[in-house]
């Protein structure tokens, strides 16, 4: 299993606008510098009034797969 913690700081109308379609994808970088692309959904559940802003760790599987995310 892989681990990446990265920094994200989406408005909520630049989440609405971006990512809302359930295809959508984030793309950033870690805190260790790797390029990271991971499905937009997966922060659904920390979006709030002011949208999504914090770190998170997020888990891939062998393959790539996203696997989990906890806020930090």
């Amino acid at each position: 299993m892989r681990t990446v913690i990265v920094d994200i700081s989406i408005s909520a109308d630049e989440f609405i606008k971006q990512y809302q379609f359930s295809s959508a994808v984030v793309s950033t970088h870690s805190r260790d510098g790797r390029s990271v692309r991971f499905p937009a959904n997966i922060l659904q559940r920390f979006i709030t009034h002011a949208g999504v802003k914090g770190s998170f760790r997020i888990q891939f599987d062998n393959n790539g797969k996203f696997s989990g995310i906890e806020k930090l």
